[in-house]
C-alpha cells in the first residue's frame, strides 16, 4: 500500500481516494441527516399566506373502530438496546486492538491522523467517543419516535466496525522477516 501526494491509496489493483475533505463531508452528513427525522414530522400550522379553512367537525369513533395504537413503544434502555450498545462498545474495543496490532506489524492508519493513533489515550478517547455518539444518536431517534432507525443505527455501526476489524487483521505485515 502506497500513499502518493494527491491522497490516492493504492493496494494491489484496488485504489481508494481519501482527501482532506472527508472529515468535512462526515460532519456535513451528520449536520444534515440528524435533524431530518425531526423536520420530517412536519408542522400542524399552515404556511403563511394560506388562509385557514373552517374547522372540520370532529368525527366520533364508533365502538367497532378502535384508534390506532402507536408502534411498539419501548424503554430506551431495554434488553435489545443494551445488547446493541454492548456490541458497539465491544467492536470499538476490537477496532482499537486491531489497529494497534497492524501498527505493530508496520502498517499505518489512513483514516485518522497518526498523532491521534500513536497516542494511546487519544485513540482510546476517539473510540469511546464513537461508541457514545452512536448511543446519543440512537437516543435522538428514540425520542423522535424512529424506533427502527434507533436499532438499525447500532446494527450498522457494529457491521461497519466488524468489517474494519477484519480488514485490519487481514493486512499483511510490512516487516521483513
Amino acid at each position: 500500500m502506497t500513499l502518493d501526494g494527491c491522497g490516492l491509496v493504492r493496494m494491489r489493483e484496488m485504489s481508494f481516494r481519501f482527501s482532506s475533505v472527508c472529515p468535512a463531508m462526515i460532519f456535513l452528513f451528520g449536520a444534515v441527516a440528524i435533524p431530518l427525522p425531526v423536520l420530517a414530522q412536519g408542522s400542524t400550522r399552515p404556511p403563511e399566506g394560506i388562509a385557514r379553512s373552517a374547522p372540520q367537525p370532529a368525527v366520533s369513533a364508533s365502538p367497532e373502530i378502535q384508534p390506532r395504537k402507536p408502534a411498539s413503544i419501548h424503554a430506551f434502555w431495554d434488553r435489545t438496546n443494551l445488547l446493541l450498545f454492548t456490541g458497539v462498545a465491544v467492536f470499538r474495543g476490537l477496532d482499537y486492538a486491531s489497529t494497534r496490532n497492524f501498527q505493530a506489524r508496520g502498517r499505518t492508519e489512513i483514516l485518522l491522523a497518526q498523532d491521534v493513533v500513536n497516542n494511546s489515550a487519544a485513540f482510546a478517547s476517539v473510540e469511546a467517543a464513537g461508541a457514545a455518539t452512536s448511543v446519543g444518536i440512537s437516543y435522538l431517534f428514540h425520542r423522535t419516535g424512529h424506533h427502527k432507525m434507533e436499532r438499525w443505527l447500532s446494527i450498522a455501526h457494529i457491521s461497519v466496525t466488524a468489517f474494519g476489524v477484519g480488514w485490519n487483521y487481514s493486512l499483511e505485515s510490512k516487516h521483513a522477516h
